[in-house]
């Protein structure tokens, strides 16, 4: 079951006793449901069911901007990872209550247009299902914007895609690029833009003369972390966030290298994502600008650890990853 894997799934490698601990003063941190490595230099993150979110208040302006269908239903159906993925989208320690800073970006969007945001954790393949078939109005999952991806959806940007190449703590390795990878094997994730990249970096080294990476894949995260402490993999490329908060809370791993999740090409960003031409993304825009300039995102991003990540205004349908080449 996903919501049992909650915890498994980042912190897999440890005792779980040994990284949580109790969090004194604010934010609501109850003894026990606060995660941090020791002698990490990370915040301590709340993993608890009450999070104590930070809500946003209705922007008029903003609200006109949502189309009457959706705003006579007072709620916005929005699609997030399903539940695995510290700190994008995961289970609280009860096991039921999704926390993460999608669910955190989403509820003060919804609060700022004035709706009360409804969650459905999906799979990756089934977040676009849901928008293709208008069962949703929105995903909030580590969504980047890509060429190939504005065909069929408008984007509202929100953060940073930062992509991290994670490895086991003291492996004295660094990743610059495609030569640093070369012979190495690594995990990705099937279908994201850093399996693009690293697909591109081992088709560089081959035709550069040298090995190609040995690409492996895991379906969870804990069997993927499982491994690279037993040294069946070199590497983890996926996600900064995840990585970021996989390093703090277990304290086994380390960064050995960040990339814009664009590559060399294009400043990747992730963005409030939406069927094309639903009418809905001026709104998301609009909601993220206000939250922007009134100090609500940037409060949001540092509770996670995401501060690097923030953007200085939201974006529609800014340049994306460019085509992939057939």
């Amino acid at each position: 079951m996903n919501r049992r894997r909650t915890l498994s799934a980042a912190l897999a490698l440890t005792a779980a006793s040994a990284l949580l601990t109790a969090c004194g003063g604010g934010g609501g941190d109850a003894a026990g449901e606060s995660v941090a490595a020791p002698g990490g230099k990370g915040p301590k993150i709340n993993i608890g069911p009450d999070q104590h979110r930070i809500h946003g208040v209705k922007d008029p302006k903003a609200a006109a901007l949502v189309p009457a269908r959706v705003r006579k239903t007072g709620e916005l159906r929005l699609g997030v990872g399903a539940g695995s993925s510290p700190p994008l989208s995961f289970y609280a320690t009860d096991d039921k209550t999704l926390i993460g800073v999608e669910e955190d970006l989403a509820t003060l969007v919804a609060d700022t247009l004035g709706l009360k945001p409804h969650f459905d954790p999906l799979s990756w393949e089934n977040l676009f299902v849901g928008l293709d078939s208008g069962k949703l109005d929105a995903v909030f999952a580590n969504v980047t914007v890509t060429e190939e991806r504005k065909d069929k959806y408008d984007f509202a940007t929100y953060r940073l895609d930062q992509l991290a190449m994670e490895a086991k703590k003291g492996s004295g390795w660094k990743v610059r690029g495609a030569k640093d990878v070369a012979g190495r094997t690594i995990a990705v994730g099937t279908g994201t833009n850093q399996e693009k990249i690293l697909v591109g970096w081992s088709k560089e080294n081959e035709k550069a003369g040298r090995k190609p990476v040995d690409i492996k894949y895991y379906q969870k995260n804990s069997d993927t972390y499982l491994a690279l402490q037993s040294g069946r993999i070199d590497g983890y490329f996926g996600p900064n966030p995840s990585a970021a908060y996989h390093v703090n809370t277990a304290g086994q791993t380390e960064i050995v290298g960040t990339f814009s999740g664009g590559g060399s090409s294009v400043l990747g960003k992730i963005a409030a994502t939406t069927k094309k031409d639903s009418g809905l993304v001026k709104a998301y825009a609009a909601a993220l600008r206000t939250l922007i300039d009134n100090g609500r995102y940037g409060k949001v991003l540092a509770r996670w650890g995401l501060t690097e990540e923030a953007l200085k205004t939201s974006q529609i349908n800014p340049p994306g990853l460019p085509r992939t080449a057939n």
